[in-house]
């Protein structure tokens, strides 16, 4: 089983500064800004491919019924979007 390695912006930031030498604060800018574009277009139903990484796209989840686990309540679950990620071949690859 795979451990968990967490990576937030600020360890992305620290290893871009460490890898080009820039300054702390545009390096996290970078960052942000990177992050920020994903963001919005995911925002406007746009897709968003990285070649070599993988591909992260809008996905509509339809109106369904459910069950509340706790109360076994029946319940409407409204239709929603959601993130879907695809990888790469290239990142399959590496994974192999």
């Amino acid at each position: 089983m795979a451990t968990m390695f967490i990576l937030n912006q600020n360890d992305l930031a620290k290893l871009v500064r460490e890898e080009y030498g820039c300054t702390g604060k545009d390096c996290k800018a970078i960052v942000t800004d990177v992050f920020e574009e994903i963001r919005q277009s995911l925002s406007e139903d746009k897709d968003v491919s990285i070649n070599g990484f993988g591909k992260f796209e809008v996905r509509e989840r339809t109106a369904r019924k459910g069950i509340n686990p706790a109360t076994k309540e029946k319940i409407d679950i409204p239709a929603m979007k959601s993130v879907g990620f695809k990888p790469s071949k290239t990142l399959k690859d590496t994974l192999k």
